[in-house]
């Protein structure tokens, strides 16, 4: 399973930013936040070779170096995920719902994206300080040892599954209930499209997320318990539903995006992966100018809508 997920996902991740990168003509804040996402998986994707060989020769050969770095980059991972998506949904927040009245945020809105990306990146590994600092495999295997503070452990994953999780779900919770009802009230197919894939990737995190990391913290706080065996069983399952996160968006964006899809065809089309599109007949010519301008106007639709004030 962890290397099936690395595959796909350093493969889709990396197409992610060719196309971000490459062939989007008009880059969004949205999708800056994007490659923000696909950065901090690829991160992640390429510590999983490293608990593939743990499983396989049932021991951690690396050092205590190695152990700290992947166990520390997971952390990165999930709260520079969970981290990103909360500013997104902040930016579509007050793009949609304040709409006119933020014109200051709306002129600057990219310059606050790049402050917005460091202070996610800065706050991800400092929440992750713990696992770098008590990662160590004196046990023969690569995990967290906090030998007998035990209090300090519940303490550390308590605290960071609140700040790293909780709270930027409520928070995510609370504004997609002002933005639905702001989309609903409009009456606008166009921008109820723009939220699709937004709630998508933030039902996807938490899908995946959520059953590991509170179960985590169950058996932390149950260690002493005869259950604790069952438990470890069911962690090593919830654990790899878990890591299959980080090579699910480019799936999601792919099938949900209709903008990502086509510069994804149009990359394919450079590359002669895929055969040009065959010109129109003149009989035809008539509707083939129609479908252009519908076609057209899918490719602006993955995530930002054509409103002004969005933009």
């Amino acid at each position: 399973m962890y290397s099936i997920i690395c595959a796909a996902g350093l493969l889709g991740n990396v197409l992610v930013i060719v196309v971000f990168v490459f062939y989007e003509k008009k880059k969004t804040l949205t999708e800056a936040f994007f490659l923000n996402l696909a950065v901090a998986d690829i991160l992640f994707l390429c510590t999983l070779p490293f608990l593939v060989c743990q499983l396989r020769f049932k021991n951690w050969i690396f050092g205590d170096i190695m152990c700290k770095m992947v166990f520390g980059m997971y952390k990165v991972n999930l709260f520079t995920s969970m981290l990103t998506l909360t500013a997104i949904t902040l930016d579509r927040f007050v793009s949609i719902v304040r709409g006119v009245k933020a014109h200051k945020y709306q002129q600057h809105k990219h310059k606050w994206g790049t402050v917005m990306c460091a202070f996610i990146w800065v706050t991800s590994v400092l929440l992750a300080v713990p696992q770098f600092i008590f990662s160590n495999d004196s046990r023969g295997y690569c995990s967290d040892v906090y030998d007998d503070k035990e209090k300090l452990e519940i303490t550390v994953y308590s605290f960071q599954l609140i700040v790293g999780f909780f709270l930027p779900l409520l928070n995510m919770v609370v504004c997609y209930s002002f933005i639905l009802n702001t989309l609903i009230r409009s009456k606008s197919l166009q921008k109820k499209k723009s939220i699709r894939i937004i709630l998508t990737l933030v039902v996807a995190f938490i899908v995946t997320q959520m059953p590991f990391n509170v179960t985590f913290l169950i058996s932390i706080l149950h260690k002493h318990s005869n259950h604790i065996t069952d438990i470890a069983e069911v962690l090593s399952i919830l654990e790899a539903v878990a890591y299959l996160h980080a090579c699910l968006n480019p799936i999601l964006y792919f099938f949900v995006g209709t903008k990502f899809r086509n510069n994804f065809w149009k990359m394919l089309r450079c590359f002669k992966l895929v055969k040009e599109r065959e010109e129109p007949s003149r009989g035809n010519e008539g509707s083939s100018k129609v479908a252009s301008g519908s076609t057209h106007m899918e490719v602006f639709s993955l995530v930002q809508t054509n409103a002004p004030h969005i933009q």
